[in-house]
Order: C-alpha cells, then sequence, then structure tokens
C-alpha cells in the first residue's frame, strides 16, 4: 500500500445484506458503477463477504461489502449467515436489500432489529420494482417510510437518488484523539524505531509505521525512521549537535532494548500504544494489563489479531506472547487464538484477553471488540501495553499520557 493511499481501516464501510437473490450484488454494481460483485440467478452465489476498496463519490473512500443471503439453509448455509452477521461489527452503513416482488420477512426484521441494537445507519432498498405492475409500484410507494428506497438495479431506477442517501448517512470522524499530531509540534523531531528482522515485510513498513509517518508529516513536524540497531549511534549525533527528539515511538518487540537506548529525558512509547488510544480505548486496555497479576495454571488467554498473516517461526502472537506471558507469571496458562474476524462473541470463558494494536481494524470494529469484553468483566489489553508491562517500562511508555501513568503502581 502506498502512503498516498487510504488504509481499508480508515475508510467508510459500506455493507449491503439481503436474502439470496434478492438482488444484493447488482444493487452494489449499480451503485459503484463497476461489477464489483458476481451476479448470477443461482441462489447464495456469494458463500463469503467480498470486499473492495475504492472510491465513491460523494462519500470519498470507502469499502464495499457484499455479504451472503442472510436466509441460507442447511449447515453450511448457517455459517454463511453467521459470516454475514459478523461483518455487522465493522459496518459504518448498512443496506438491506428486500426484493420487491416478496417483501420484507423474518430475516429482514432481524437484521433491522440488529441495526437498532448496535446503532448502526442504514437504508432499505427495495430492488425489482421493474418486476412489478404500475398499480404494484403505488401500492408499495403509500407504505415506504423515511430510509427507505424504491430501486431497480436492472434498469437504473432511483439508483442516484440511492447514492444520494447514503452519503447522507456517511459517519463523521469519531476519533477522540488524533494519533499523534496532538503530542508534537511542527518541527519537532520525532524518531521511529522500527526493526528490520525475518518478521518485517520485505521492501515495505507496516501500516502502523506508515500511518504515523503521515500524521507527522500533516502535523509539520520531522520523523526519521531507524532500524533498533542504529538508534542509539542516531541519538548520540543529535544530542552532540545539541537537537533532542521530542518524542521516541517504537515497535514493541523492540522495547527492552530501546528503552536502555533512550535517555530518560526523552519521552518514548510504541506504536501500539498510540494505536490503543487512537482506536480503543487506553485506558480500558491500561487496566486490562493488571490481570497478568493473577493468572493460575490452567487459566484461558486468549491472544487475537485483527488480521491473518503467514505464522512465521517466532511470530509475535502465537510464540512471542505465550513465552513473555509464561515468563511473568511463572504459570502456564491455556492460550487460544483468533485472527482477521474470527473474533469471538462469547469471551466469558477466557481470564483476559491479548489484542493487537488493531491497525487493519477499523474503529467501530476495535470497539466493538473492547465493549464483548467490558460486558462479559473480562480484562483486554493489547500488545504494546503488555510488552511494556513484562519489560518493566510501562509507566515511562505512557510518556505522552501522563493521567494514564498516574494509572500504573
Amino acid at each position: 500500500m502506498g502512503m498516498n493511499q487510504t488504509p481499508a481501516s480508515e475508510r467508510v464501510h459500506i455493507s449491503f445484506f439481503g436474502k439470496r437473490n434478492a438482488g444484493k450484488s447488482s444493487v452494489i454494481n449499480a451503485v459503484t458503477g463497476q461489477d464489483l460483485a458476481i451476479v448470477s440467478s443461482v441462489m447464495g452465489t456469494t458463500t463469503d463477504p467480498v470486499y473492495k476498496s475504492m472510491e465513491l463519490l460523494p462519500l470519498g473512500p470507502v469499502v464495499v461489502i457484499d455479504t451472503p443471503g442472510i436466509d441460507d439453509e442447511g449447515e453450511l448455509g448457517a455459517l454463511r449467515v453467521r459470516k454475514s452477521y459478523q461483518v455487522l461489527n465493522k459496518t459504518d452503513i448498512a443496506i438491506l436489500v428486500v426484493d420487491s416482488t416478496t417483501g420484507k420477512g423474518e430475516e429482514e426484521f432481524a437484521l433491522l432489529h440488529k441495526f437498532h441494537e448496535k446503532h448502526i445507519p442504514y437504508l432499505v432498498v427495495y430492488n425489482k420494482i421493474d418486476l412489478l405492475s404500475v398499480e404494484e409500484i403505488k401500492n408499495l410507494a403509500m407504505s415506504v417510510r423515511a430510509g427507505e428506497v424504491l430501486a431497480s438495479a436492472a434498469d437504473g431506477m432511483n439508483i442516484q437518488e440511492l447514492k444520494e442517501k447514503i452519503a447522507t448517512l456517511k459517519p463523521e470522524d469519531t476519533h477522540q484523539y488524533p494519533l499523534i499530531q496532538d503530542l508534537i509540534e511542527p518541527l519537532d523531531l520525532v524518531i521511529l524505531v522500527v526493526p528490520i528482522d525475518k518478521a518485517a515485510p520485505k521492501g515495505r513498513l507496516i501500516l502502523p509505521q506508515q500511518q504515523t509517518i503521515r500524521d507527522i508529516l500533516e502535523r509539520g513536524a520531522l520523523s526519521l525512521v531507524v532500524r533498533d540497531t542504529e538508534l542509539k549511534s542516531t541519538l548520540d549525533h543529535f544530542l552532540a549537535q545539541g537537537v533532542c527528539p521530542k518524542l521516541v515511538v517504537t515497535d514493541s518487540q523492540a522495547f527492552a532494548r530501546v528503552s536502555k537506548d533512550v535517555p530518560e529525558n526523552i519521552t518514548l512509547t510504541s506504536f501500539s500504544i498510540l494505536f490503543a488510544r487512537y482506536k480503543g480505548e487506553l485506558e480500558t486496555q491500561l487496566k486490562g494489563v493488571a490481570a497478568l497479576s493473577s493468572i493460575e495454571d490452567g487459566d484461558h488467554i486468549l491472544i487475537a489479531e485483527g488480521c491473518t498473516h503467514h505464522r512465521q517461526c517466532g511470530d509475535i502472537g502465537t510464540c512471542k506472547m505465550p513465552e513473555w506471558i509464561r515468563n511473568y507469571t511463572g504459570k502456564e496458562p491455556v492460550f487460544e487464538f483468533t485472527s482477521g474476524t474470527e473474533f469471538p462473541d462469547d469471551v466469558s470463558s477466557y481470564k483476559m484477553v491479548v489484542h493487537c494494536g488493531g491497525c487493519m481494524l477499523n474503529e467501530r470494529e476495535m470497539k466493538y471488540r473492547i465493549a464483548c469484553c467490558q460486558d462479559q468483566g473480562v480484562p483486554i489489553t493489547n500488545y504494546g501495553i503488555l510488552i511494556a508491562q513484562v519489560t518493566g517500562i510501562l509507566k515511562r511508555s505512557l510518556g505522552p499520557f501522563p493521567k494514564m501513568q498516574e494509572l500504573v503502581p
């Protein structure tokens, strides 16, 4: 991904729901003006949620999501329906496509209930009105409420009206805090520590690093990216010239080494901690790390990641996290792992949840996962906070956030 591209996690997520053959895919293609979704008369053509990042005027950067039919049948069909409902957790705008020749049924009303329950703005589209008689269209039009549109993907009828209505539902920026801009001033020097090892993607920076650099640029400050192996010599060079960096931001895995190399008078934090504040709830995740002190043998701990990637030897989630936790607690808990969309609705069996920074998740989904844990009384923390705790530098790593430091003993 280039730095001039909006990350999927920062785009408005527009999800299309409906029964099989209601015409979801046809409506998506009509709204976007592209053949994004496969259209077929065969019921259940869409078997998994399909994601497409694009520009959609007048909304701007969006992710369009086509979902399996909510009336799918059988054991496999039930799994597909579950996948559709999982999409709700990341949906900013929901579009319910109804076959106007049959109207709403039990499945549609159940989905509308979920929209209200999760506070998701939505529209209802009565598709296929080209198949109705003039009299039937008149009768349906008389029953239409605000937030409902009569349309035909086949002939384009009212598709422009639908697009305009979707645009009115665009959510405002809900981030309570920026990523890093409020921590720095123009021309401040920020050093970003990026280890380059076998786990680092070849030829590119990972998303948190890219987003942080972009945020620093927008603030008019200066960013210098170095490896952990060159950090000390870099700092020595600048300090010898009388230049003191305003902030050092490191990859969490290098916390221990970086903390030793960075003088105490220079503020230190991690990409993961910045994202905990930006995308979730830093205080909640900071309090969650305290659960480490009460871990016992056999306790179940969920380690969750928002993305899917090829696991390597020494993988941070499946290898390093369990090792750090075992060494810190002296206990042998049972670890379970999820990635991508596979975050369980029921987390009550876990003693704690340890989540990645969530750079690949939009804000709605990250907050949903945190809320799941809070509602069920399960502590949740994230990678960076846990690593800072087990390496004994948690208080220091919260240097940019004095009020959060007060929560650390």
